[in-house]
């Protein structure tokens, strides 16, 4: 390799260059008073907005910022001319310039910056996850960064779709406390007529080394999953849920999380979007107006009646810090969840597995927040992005002519009818559907776990809502070594396997998909049980535990326990209360009493090989101390300045 490699020396016409040229026609609208008394910033600035070719006499307008995670390069034909990392973010540019020719018709001044976002799905498995949840702040900070440096900006638009760049693009919007904001979700993926969803095809690799999928098969289903080329998966995974859940907080209009990516209504979404932002300016209403601790509550709700992923409880906490509102405890979490009914039927929770874009057809968030009003749990007199009050969203949304003609759509187009995918409390509790999320306690997780009970199967549920395992554990020092056994059978029916040295200290607190995914689509993986100090993917099921705290690696219980040691769990799926503890060792001839058991773990040191990954980014490490400083993760892994800079102090 040369020189002569790299350059094309045959090429002339480098040669034709130009060293000056003619700058911008016209003059800048400026006046003595802007000339002596505004910054040089804002005049400089007005410069280089001449200089990309805005028109000079339209300059001193009102600047709305969009900002985005696009990513990829799209040709004129939606072509990639450079791919993505994942097509949440690929198509985002369409509904950027949607938003952006409402403003500048609406008078005033759009500006677009990005800060792309990681796809969770690409990084399953790989070091790249160890980033996953650490990006999520470091791209809110990016992009609080960003808006600042627009400094007359009047108002801030969000357009983002995914796992952590939606939720960081919502705390950044939380923290404008006195600027207008509006949040466009990005949509979601088509699915494939006769494909799986991006959950199920993420396990072709276990499959087939399970002998449950011929190769001919996995490379057919590989590739025919996603049916768009934008969107979110079509599951209420954490970007589904990210959606429904800035819905619900009325920081997105009525009836825009879950659309389908690249239609029509999609579009008109973000130009409804732009709209209301410029006339949430014009009114003076602010974010701080409509982030209160009531529209978290609301939020909370909204979560609770989809069934949405527990990653959430990462990211509402931190949105609430953001907008200093009240950070939900565990508490509020249990209250809300023991509250709200599950309403939702759509993948990954069932009954009926549907994609999320029939939820959104069905009527999506205002149609289950009616059924939430009937039963009196709603805070209504909050303030929304349309500038009304959320009792005026719904009462418009339940005569609305857009509620009638998407419900028969449903039933036209798909032959589903709307109330079986958005249930009515009665119909729900009918079809069995159980509250979200349980938090297990016990001398495994002393400060607390979670589990998603209502993705556990019904049919490993008894009667009274009981999930019961007792059973000797394995355990795994990483992801990847439990993945390994599954693939190679060494996993049966019956096991409990226990992952540790996972949490934030370890890995970022990696989700750990590869396994639950794996589980949930293997025939026997619904007798199998996890535990873990990692988060899940919002696509998980089963009974899956996480977030057990403290993490193995700051000495918690859960990082003590050693392969054949005897694991009780217990949860209450209709009482939404759990229990994971450990009872003994195989080698006992009488199980110790649950004290005498809960002492000899305490007793024991941490598992000899336990230590963080040893790829595990220096980036991350510092996260990891930051965040745990800030409250760690029942805080929502938030950064609290406050307690850093007293902790440095210390």
């Amino acid at each position: 390799m040369s020189v002569r490699d790299i350059f094309d020396e045959g090429n002339q016409d480098i040669f034709r260059v130009r060293t000056h040229a003619a700058g911008p026609d016209g003059e800048l609208p400026l006046t003595p008073d802007m000339l002596i008394n505004r910054p040089s910033g804002d005049i400089f600035g007005m410069t280089m907005n001449a200089g990309m070719g805005w028109t000079p006499d339209e300059l001193d307008r009102d600047e709305i910022l969009l900002i985005s995670t696009l990513g990829g390069m799209r040709g004129p034909e939606g072509k990639p001319i450079a791919l993505a990392l994942h097509q949440g973010h690929y198509e985002l540019d369409i509904q950027m310039k949607a938003a952006a020719e409402v403003i500048k018709a609406q008078n005033a001044l759009p500006y677009a910056v990005y800060v792309s976002d990681p796809c969770d799905g690409r990084t399953q498995g790989t070091v790249g996850m160890f980033d996953s949840l650490p990006y999520r702040n470091d791209a809110s900070m990016v992009m609080r960064r960003l808006i600042r440096s627009l400094p007359g900006a009047k108002a801030v638009i969000g357009v983002a779709s995914c796992d952590k760049g939606l939720p960081a693009t919502l705390m950044a919007l939380a923290s404008q406390h006195d600027k207008a904001t509006v949040l466009i979700p990005g949509g979601a993926t088509l699915p494939a007529v006769n494909g799986e969803d991006n959950g199920k095809v993420q396990t072709i690799g276990a499959r087939f080394a399970n002998g449950e999928l011929s190769l001919q098969s996995a490379r057919r289903l590989g590739c025919q999953a996603c049916a768009s080329s934008g969107g979110g998966c079509q599951f209420l995974g954490t970007a589904g849920t990210s959606q429904v859940v800035a819905e619900g907080l009325g920081l997105a209009l009525p009836h825009s999380a879950l659309a389908p990516s690249g239609e029509p209504v999609w579009i008109e979404i973000a130009r409804a979007s732009a709209r209301a932002a410029v006339l949430l300016h014009k009114k003076g209403i602010t974010t701080k107006d409509i982030l209160t601790d009531e529209a978290i509550e609301n939020a909370m709700m909204v979560h609770a009646a989809f069934g949405g992923s527990t990653n959430l409880l990462l990211h509402i906490p931190a949105i609430a810090h953001q907008a200093g509102c009240r950070i939900p405890t565990v508490d509020d979490w249990i209250r809300i969840n023991k509250q709200v009914p599950r309403l939702v039927s759509v993948l990954p929770n069932g009954p009926v597995y549907h994609p999320t874009i029939r939820a959104f057809m069905a009527g999506g968030v205002p149609e289950v927040m009616l059924h939430l009003r009937r039963l009196g749990l709603l805070h209504e007199d909050v303030m929304t992005v349309t500038g009304s009050r959320l009792k005026d969203n719904l009462d418009w949304w339940e005569q609305s002519e857009r509620r009638r003609t998407f419900k028969a759509l449903l039933v036209k187009q798909d032959n589903v009818e709307p109330d079986d995918v958005i249930m009515s409390p009665e119909q729900a509790r009918a079809r069995g559907l159980t509250s979200t999320i349980t938090f297990p306690m016990g001398n495994i997780a002393p400060e607390g776990s979670v589990i998603k009970s209502t993705a556990i199967d019904p049919s490993v549920i008894n009667e009274d809502g009981i999930y019961y395992h007792k059973a000797p554990v394995k355990v795994y020092l990483s992801e990847k070594t439990a993945i390994y056994d599954i693939k190679h059978e060494k996993i049966k029916a019956g096991d409990i396997l226990v992952i540790i040295g996972a949490g934030p200290s370890g890995t970022g607190m990696e989700e750990t998909y590869q396994v639950t995914s794996a589980l949930k689509h293997l025939s026997y993986g619904k007798q199998v049980s996890l535990i873990t100090d990692a988060r899940f993917s919002g696509v998980s099921t089963g009974a899956c535990i996480g977030h057990v705290g403290p993490e193995a690696l700051a000495g918690g219980a859960i990082g003590k326990l050693r392969t054949g040691d005897i694991v009780e769990i217990k949860i209450d799926c209709r009482q939404l209360h759990g229990e994971v503890n450990f009872l003994g060792t195989a080698a006992d001839e009488t199980l110790p009493t649950r004290e005498d058991a809960t002492a000899i773990l305490n007793a024991r040191t941490s598992h000899p090989d336990l230590m963080p990954d040893p790829q595990l980014p220096d980036d991350t490490r510092l996260w990891a101390v930051l965040q745990a400083v800030s409250g760690g993760t029942w805080k929502g892994c938030i950064y609290d300045v406050d307690k850093i800079c007293a902790a440095l102090k210390a």
